[in-house]
């Protein structure tokens, strides 16, 4: 009943399709409904980005004075020394280095819109992908059978009422991140969207709209319903991002995109989703080029691409990305790296004490590194994800975001 009641009262649906037999087209394809026009213009939207199979951080953001790296490293070691030329880091000015296909983010990191977040993990220390995925997208280190996500938790925290399209995952399946009792929506295709694609974490909409047609019905046209936004298949593949943004042609690139015109089209969107896989470097992970650099370069473009699509909505806009662990500090035998511990995260955004690499990386001696091999985790994700939700969406009760957490927040983000 509390769905539906905000279903209807946050918006209407258009009902001027009708099938077969008078059944509305739910949704004639995609309606995107407001209560008003505006009236999400300043309200906060969080995004984040899942790198699935765990990304590198010592590839990502080196240390450039580590003397220890080259050693442990002989074929995946890069240099900030000029030589190098096109394949050299990019010199982050205070220790550290960005690898090369991250050159997207320079202007951001300069211009004081990107952190990175060095040592990011999990207090277990599972190296299984599928757990570890598990324990970050629910919140909960080492507690199988959580039912619900931390992002999910987060909309229920936001303390007022919302169309169904607040939370939207750019993904085949709903992810743990949105699973739970708060409305969410997990679409793979806007142009492809339908009734059978509409999985919500409360139930299909679909059901609700089977629910409340007769209300609809009677209240379609009054001042309740009076912005009905309407945009169909054809709409969607028109869609034109703001001049001179070129998105990648990726998963990753058509998520952010959809992403966008979501935004624009002012529906209520507060949470976003999408995720990026292709980070497990076991084997020949390469340095300028190769499967890091190549995961490394759609990511930067994608978010880049975004971010300036973003232009006039950049000030409500944080952007996160995560992934589930680290990789080992030595290379392997294929010329790849393994499952490790710690990573590294970027946050872009206007809110965000940016410029700066935040955490600490311990020498690269066996004796500083956990089990002797891995970076050892110095930032509890559930710290920095509190920091980036709480300070951005304005929730305050970091223990119903993380149930069993104890900590305190990763001061990332600047005091507005």
């Amino acid at each position: 009943m509390h769905t539906r009641r905000i279903f209807l009262k946050s918006s209407g649906l258009a009902l001027c399709s009708l099938g077969v037999g008078g059944t509305p087209l739910f949704l004639n394809r995609l309606v995107f409904a407001t209560p008003a026009p505006g009236l999400f213009e300043k309200r906060p939207i969080l995004i984040a980005i899942f790198q699935r199979g765990a990304m590198d951080g010592l590839m990502a953001v080196p240390p450039v004075e580590e003397s220890h790296l080259t050693g442990l490293r002989p074929r995946l070691a890069m240099t900030a020394a000029g030589s190098a030329g096109e394949q050299k880091l990019l010199d982050l000015d205070n220790g550290f280095g960005l690898h090369p296909a991250f050159s997207p983010f320079l202007p951001f990191y300069k211009e004081g819109r990107l952190a990175i977040v060095h040592g990011v993990g999990s207090p277990d220390p599972t190296r299984s992908h599928f757990d570890a995925q598990d324990y970050m997208e629910t919140g909960t280190p080492g507690r199988k059978g959580m039912s619900s996500g931390w992002l999910n938790r987060a909309c229920g925290l936001l303390g007022h009422e919302a169309t169904p399209f607040r939370a939207v995952a750019m993904t085949p399946a709903m992810p743990r991140s949105l699973n739970g009792e708060e409305p969410a929506l997990a679409i793979s295709r806007l142009e492809e969207f339908g009734v059978s694609e509409m999985s919500s974490a409360g139930g299909t909409l679909e059901s609700m709209y089977r629910e409340t047609t007769e209300s609809l019905l009677h209240n379609a046209g009054t001042g309740s319903f009076e912005a009905v936004k309407l945009l169909s298949a054809s709409n969607v593949r028109q869609y034109r991002p703001s001049p001179g943004v070129t998105y990648p042609s990726s998963p990753l690139g058509n998520s952010l995109k959809q992403i966008a015109q979501l935004i624009k089209a002012d529906v209520g969107l507060e949470v976003g989703f999408a995720e990026t896989g292709g980070w497990d470097t076991h084997v020949q992970q390469g340095t300028a080029n190769g499967t890091f650099a190549t995961r490394a370069r759609d990511l930067s473009a994608a978010i880049s691409a975004f971010w300036w699509d973003m232009a006039s909505f950049q000030d409500r806009i944080v952007l996160m990305t995560m992934t589930e662990f680290g990789r080992t500090v030595r290379e392997n035998g294929s010329g790849g790296t393994d499952h490790g511990r710690a990573s590294c995260s970027f946050i872009l955004g206007n809110q965000v004490t940016g410029g700066m690499v935040h955490g600490t990386i311990p020498p690269l001696v066996p004796e500083a590194l956990e089990d002797a091999r891995d970076l050892p985790v110095t930032v509890d994700f559930r710290s920095l994800f509190a920091e980036v939700a709480g300070a951005h969406l304005g929730l305050a009760d970091d223990k119903r975001l993380f149930p069993g957490w104890e900590g305190e927040r990763f001061r990332v983000m600047r005091d507005l």
